[in-house]
């Protein structure tokens, strides 16, 4: 099945900077339907009013860390198998919080939109 470049994506970061990044990797590769949140509060509220077909988060932010809010989304019935990609410092603290939150993958910063690209592949499908 093909992926649509119109899929509702959900970019959580505290970092408005890591925000403008990845909304700009996601619109190279060819998306365009791409929404916001600044933290994981918001992020859930969003989720809420709207059915995403991916979120890509940061681990590290506050009041709410990326592992909690992966872990609300994976205890929610409504939204646990909503793909999920956590953006990490470096491969530890990844494959740490992709185990302890059940994330789908992980992506280590810095990273291009090829990196991105391979790492949406095999969560998403192939576009």
């Amino acid at each position: 099945m093909a992926v649509s470049m119109t899929m509702p994506i959900l970019i959580v970061d505290d970092y408005n900077t890591m925000i403008r990044i990845l909304r700009n990797l996601l619109r190279q590769l060819g998306f365009t339907n791409i929404d916001e949140a600044s933290d994981g509060t918001t992020a859930l509220a969003k989720m809420r009013a709207k059915e995403y077909a991916l979120v890509i988060s940061d681990t590290n932010m506050s009041p709410m860390s990326g592992v909690e809010l992966a872990q609300r989304v994976r205890a929610d019935e409504r939204t646990k198998k909503t793909p999920f990609i956590m953006i990490a410092g470096d491969a530890s603290e990844g494959a740490e919080a992709e185990r302890r939150a059940g994330a789908s993958s992980y992506l280590v910063k810095p990273f291009t939109a090829q990196s991105l690209k391979s790492k949406l592949t095999p969560v998403i499908g192939a576009f």
